[in-house]
């Protein structure tokens, strides 16, 4: 039996880990073993500069904080190495980044992962990582919408050029 300080800081840890995944709008849980500390390096600086938080984790512990909630079917993956990655904002950018990652690293898996609370599959996961980022999506609309209105003003100022010939 644990001591009662051991004890403590396991709970603080389990609170801590459940509000990061209530506060999150994604998750990816992988398997990280087998990549190199450089290749683990540059994989967490890519992942921070696009606002995802990466951490290694207890299988204990993240079992204990999903109990009870939403993502409990994720406790099912809990085996081995487990790391998470949790965004708060962009839906697309911890399952690009990490799909990306695990195509070009034969240790490295994606396990399970989460959408706005419920727990997906891994090919929901990878469906996500082949969509655009967030800016890329923007701009396909304001083209979209753009499109018309520069045909129109194309069209009124063919109409105003033929006009103005004609005089």
């Amino acid at each position: 039996m644990p001591n009662a300080s051991v004890l403590e800081q396991k709970q603080k840890q389990v609170a801590e880990l459940k509000e990061k995944l209530s506060a999150a709008v994604t998750g990816v849980v992988v398997d990280y073993k087998g990549i190199t500390v450089a290749d683990d390096t540059a994989l967490r600086k890519e992942l921070r500069e696009a606002g995802v938080q990466y951490f290694v984790v207890k299988n204990s512990i993240l079992g204990r904080a999903i109990e009870g909630t939403d993502l409990s079917d994720i406790s099912s993956v809990l085996e081995g190495t487990t790391a998470i990655a949790l965004s708060n904002e962009d839906y697309t950018a911890a399952a690009r980044i990490l799909c990306k990652f695990a195509d070009s690293h034969d240790n490295f898996s994606v396990k399970s992962g989460f959408l706005d609370g419920k727990v997906v599959d891994v090919a929901t996961i990878e469906s996500l990582a082949k969509l655009p980022t967030k800016e890329v999506l923007l701009a396909t609309v304001c083209n979209a919408f753009q499109a018309p209105i520069a045909a129109f003003a194309r069209a009124v100022q063919a109409i105003v050029d033929k006009d103005g010939a004609a005089e």
